[in-house]
Parts: structure tokens; C-alpha cells; sequence
């Protein structure tokens, strides 16, 4: 599809910004609602219920009826598994309508919105539901006298809190596993991003998902996160964003009914590049792609590039000529490779760091400008610092934009020190031909993922979460049942 028939489209497209409770689209219950802006040029989308507390009780009320009810936890794991394959499939089929939104609500190019954000969501959907009937159960040893079962059981209604920078991926890292479980849900969106799952919400009724098991409320983090982060009927609450606000939701489940909190926070993720790398030229374009995919808007980019001394100078020749090929563009033409950053509050964040940088005496490279300032929308040009040491802002702090910071060092010791210097722990990287190195590397760095030879190689199969101040409990694979899920002991005595 051209840039011009995605522009035609987007201006047919009908929002609708209502709340979805009990499969009804509902207003908030106090009326309150809020504007929806588009990064790209700044056109008004719509207006968005504004949901607080009064509609996280409804939300929650919902939730705990459906469950109760049995009317989804009652299913047999393969009726589940049919419904979620047949969410996932129209998730595909609506994916067009999907990537749209997300693309004109949080500004990554459509090029992504279709290919990685879509099939992405319908895949984790498909996972979780192909998965959820062939996990099975426990008996324990015992004499013949008794009989020990381990059991799981959905762990009742779970709230789940996701971010604007992947919000379909993000919504479905949570609500599939969940929904597979037998749980009822209550999804929180950005108030920055809230049209993708407000949508999904729909396509989860079309597809067969029973009325109050799957519940999304946009809203304020304030209103209504912290009402879901303090319900006394919530039993368990997984949230992504950031690390302040992920120790305030831990704090709100203590403080409440010790409901289970998950958390999947912030990073500063280190990639080590060592001058025995099997292929420079594959090093240089995945840190570089990694680092402005999604406009640097990713908690695990590696924004804390540590490169050998004796290829520093050829490793940054190559960076510099890949940089035009990075430059903002139309988010809705299919050969932009980097959008808007989502609103004026982040742009201006960025741009600070990157004056931050300057500040500090680390000596920019690249970019480092407002861009398509005539568009109307909210864009930055990918930023490439030299010089950078570890005691500077922008190696410390999370930017979340699309700057990358190069270190040096001759000692891989002290790479690695360095890189565990944080109190971040979500992904790290390793480029070296000797494996004996890699390995012993890839156990020294306190992260949740070591990449070896190439960054973001994964997928749903394996764990997605972080050391120290990166979170707790884990998002993809088999291992997220794990927060979804109670363990049950019956021990029945035999004869």
C-alpha cells in the first residue's frame, strides 16, 4: 500500500475511545474523557474515556463475575485453545486496521506496525493457546497409602498495565498466557496509546472470548493504574514501564490485599563488542538497528555500546555511513524506517539527554536535532555519541530515544564491570570468535538475556525479563504460567 492510500485510509478511519467492560463499549462512568494526539503531525484522533476508580470497580466487578462463573476458567484447556487460535487469526485478518492505529497512535512506521507488531501479537496469542493444553500437572511421590497432586489454577482476575512503545506486543505478553490460564483480565493501555487495545478487545468477543472475561480501561496511570494497583478484588497485577513507577505498583500490592505483582521495567543494556568479532560489518548493523528500531523507544536497546580500542575508529566509520539510511520519515510510508518519538513530553526528554551528553563533554557524531519540524509531529534524528564514559547522564539513565553512546576499553574485565554498573539488569550483548570467551562473558553479565553474536535474535519460545532493577517474574515462553497461575497441593488419603 502507497503513502498516499495509507493517509486515505487513516483519514476514514472511524476511533472509537470508549472503554470495553463487560463486552459493552462504555464511557467512563464520571464522563470524563481526554484527547487523543497523533506523533506524526499532531491531528486530533478522538477522544478517549478517561477512566478512575468508580470504572476500575465496574472493570474489576466484571472480571470477578466471569470468573466466578466459571464461564471461561470452566472451559477445557482445547476449548480455550480454540478460541484464543481464532483470536489470533483475526488479529491477522484485521491486521491492516491494526497496524494503522498503532502507527498513527504511537508513531512507528508502518513498515513495523504490519510485519513485527502484528504478527508478533497474533503469534503470542497462537502460542499461549496451542501451549495451554499440553501442560500438565503433577503427582507427587507418596507410599500407597496416599496420593499427591500439584496442581495449577488460574489465579483469578489479573490486571495487566502496558506502555506505549509496543502496546499490542505488550497487551498480548500479558493477557495471552493469562486468558490461556482460565483468568479474567482487566488491560490498562497508555493514555498515550490506547486505540490497539481497545480494538483487541472487540476482536477478542468476535472471536469467542465470553463478555467480562477480557475488559480494557485507557486512562491515567494516577486514576486508574493506581485503583487497579490498590484493588482489594484484584488478585494478581503485571505491569511494564518504568522502573519509578514499577516499585510504586509494588508498593500499592503490599499496601493492599499482597496481590501477586509482576513487574517488566526499565534497562540500559550493554553490548560488548570485542575486536576479535566474527563479523564487524553484522556487529555494526545490529547495533545500529537495534538501537533506533522503534526510535530507540525500547526498553532493551543496547544504548551502551563498549567497543575494543582497536577497532573503535573502523567499527564508528561504519556506524557513521549507515546513519542516513536512518533518517525520520512519513511514519505512514512503507520505506520509513524510523518514525516519532510518541508526544512532545518524550521528544523534549530526549533532546534534553542528548544536550546532557554535550554538557558532559561527549563529543556527538551524529544527529542530535529535532527533525520534520514542518510535519507537525514530534521527530528525532538518530544520535550517535563518542567519548562517552560511564559516569556521564546519558550511560547512566534510561533515554529511551534513539541515542547510542560508544565506550572504549582494551580490557574485557573491565567491560564487563562496567556494563554490570548499573542498576538495570534486562539484555546484554557479546561479539567475540572465541567461544570459551563468549560463554564466560555471557555468565558475568547480570542481565535476563545475553545476546552472542547478534542482538534481539529471539522469540516467544524463550524468557523476557530482567535482573535487579529490570523487574520480577518473566513475559514469554512457558514461564510466564508461572505468574498467572496458583499451585495447588491435595493430598488425598488412600484406604
Amino acid at each position: 500500500m502507497t503513502a498516499t492510500s495509507w493517509h486515505e485510509r487513516a483519514a476514514q478511519l472511524a476511533i472509537d475511545g470508549r472503554a470495553v467492560i463487560g463486552g459493552q463499549r462504555v464511557w467512563a462512568v464520571a464522563g470524563q474523557q481526554f484527547e487523543n494526539l497523533s506523533p506524526i503531525d499532531g491531528r486530533k484522533l478522538g477522544m478517549v474515556a478517561r477512566c478512575d476508580a468508580a470504572d476500575v470497580d465496574v472493570a474489576v466487578a466484571a472480571a470477578r463475575a466471569a470468573f466466578e462463573d466459571r464461564r471461561w476458567a470452566g472451559k477445557s484447556p482445547a476449548q480455550r485453545k480454540r478460541v484464543l487460535i481464532k483470536f489470533a487469526d483475526l488479529v491477522q485478518q484485521h491486521g491492516a486496521e491494526l497496524a494503522l492505529l498503532e502507527t498513527l497512535d504511537m508513531g512507528k512506521p508502518i513498515k513495523y506496525s504490519q510485519s513485527v507488531d502484528v504478527g508478533a501479537t497474533a503469534n503470542c496469542l497462537r502460542w499461549y493457546g496451542e501451549a495451554i493444553d499440553k501442560v500438565y500437572d503433577e503427582i507427587a511421590p507418596t507410599a500407597d497409602s496416599s496420593l499427591a497432586l500439584i496442581t495449577r489454577e488460574p489465579v483469578g482476575v489479573v490486571a495487566a498495565i502496558v506502555p506505549w512503545n509496543y502496546p499490542m506486543i505488550m497487551a498480548a505478553w500479558k493477557i495471552a498466557p493469562a486468558l490461556a490460564a482460565g483468568n479474567s483480565v482487566v488491560l490498562k493501555p497508555s493514555e498515550k496509546s490506547p486505540l490497539t487495545a481497545l480494538r483487541l478487545a472487540d476482536i477478542a468477543l468476535e472471536a469467542g472470548i465470553p463478555a467480562g472475561v477480557f475488559n480494557v480501561l485507557p486512562g491515567y496511570g494516577h486514576e486508574a493504574g493506581a485503583a487497579l494497583a490498590l484493588h482489594m478484588d484484584v488478585d494478581c497485577i503485571g505491569f511494564t514501564g518504568s522502573t519509578k513507577v514499577g516499585k510504586q505498583i509494588m508498593q500499592m500490592a503490599g499496601q493492599s490485599n499482597l496481590k501477586r505483582a509482576w513487574t517488566e521495567l526499565g534497562g540500559k543494556s550493554a553490548n560488548i563488542v570485542c575486536a576479535d568479532c566474527p563479523d564487524l560489518d553484522a556487529a555494526v548493523a545490529a547495533a545500529i538497528g537495534s538501537i533506533y528500531f522503534n526510535q530507540g523507544e525500547s526498553c532493551n536497546a543496547p544504548s551502551r555500546l563498549f567497543v575494543e580500542a582497536s577497532i573503535k575508529d573502523q567499527f564508528i566509520e561504519k556506524a557513521l555511513a549507515m546513519m542516513p539510511s536512518y533518517q525520520p520519515g512519513d511514519p505512514l510510508d512503507e520505506a520509513t524506517v524510523m518514525g516519532a518519538i510518541v508526544d512532545a513530553t518524550q521528544m523534549k526528554t530526549v533532546l534534553g539527554y542528548i544536550e546532557a551528553g554535550k554538557a558532559d563533554g561527549a563529543r556527538l557524531l551524529s544527529g542530535g536535532q529535532q527533525s520534520r519540524t514542518a510535519s507537525g509531529g514530534y521527530f528525532v534524528e538518530p544520535t550517535l555519541f563518542d567519548g562517552v564514559n560511564s559516569e556521564m547522564k546519558i550511560a547512566r539513565e534510561e533515554i529511551f530515544g534513539p541515542v547510542l553512546s560508544v565506550l572504549s576499553f582494551t580490557d574485557l574485565q573491565d567491560a564487563i564491570k562496567q556494563a554490570n554498573a548499573t542498576s538495570y539488569g534486562l539484555q546484554a550483548a557479546v561479539w567475540t570468535a572465541d567461544l570459551s570467551k563468549a560463554i564466560q562473558t555471557a555468565r558475568a553479565l547480570r542481565a535476563g538475556t545475553v545476546h552472542v553474536n547478534q542482538y534481539d535474535g529471539d522469540d516467544i519460545t524463550v524468557p523476557f525479563g530482567g535482573y535487579k532493577q529490570s523487574g520480577n517474574g518473566r513475559d514469554k515462553s512457558l514461564h510466564a504460567f508461572d505468574k498467572y497461575t496458583e499451585l495447588k497441593t491435595t493430598w488425598i488419603q488412600i484406604g
